[in-house]
């Protein structure tokens, strides 16, 4: 297995992309953030004591999409023309679901993965201080369009409306 990462001596190195063609890139990802059965309440009753905790996890996560160059130091910029990041209250905490899209030369997989833990994240720091062992779990791709590859579902997710399974 070859790293493109990696030049033939082991070095770590940005890969160039510059030859490639852009095209439309899609990548989802998903994870969970588990919580105490109080938060889950307190989430659906809309009295977290922080304030609207799912609005400013939104605001994270598509803001942590846009970051990813900065984060991962081999990670190309690119554009990032659509993300979306929703979160749905389950009895188990919050089920995280990041699509991001771009018409670049290069894959959205990281800015998705980046825009559910960093809603994650989010939430975290929003009920830390009602629940200490609130934890981010299950963060995952699980499809990816564009590009060489082409289309990638990761199995059991086949459909890009399947819903978040914890």
């Amino acid at each position: 297995m070859k790293f493109t990462h990696l030049t033939e001596a082991g070095e770590a190195h940005m890969v160039d992309v510059t030859g490639k063609q852009p095209t439309v890139r899609e990548a989802t990802a998903i994870g969970t953030v588990t919580t105490s059965p109080e938060i889950v309440q307190a989430l659906r009753d809309g009295t977290v004591p922080k304030g609207d905790v799912l609005a400013v996890a939104r605001i994270a996560g598509i803001a942590g999409a846009k970051r990813v160059p900065e984060l991962l130091p081999l990670a190309h910029p690119i554009g990032i023309h659509g993300a979306s990041v929703d979160l749905t209250i389950e009895d188990h905490g919050v089920d995280i679901r990041a699509t991001v899209r771009t018409a670049d030369r290069t894959g959205v997989e990281m800015e998705a993965l980046t825009a559910v833990t960093i809603a994650a994240l989010a939430i975290i720091d929003m009920v830390k201080g009602v629940d200490r062992s609130a934890e981010i779990t299950n963060c995952r791709i699980i499809a990816k369009s564009g590009g060489r590859s082409g289309t990638w579902f990761r199995p059991g997710y086949e459909e890009p409306t399947d819903r978040v399974e914890a």
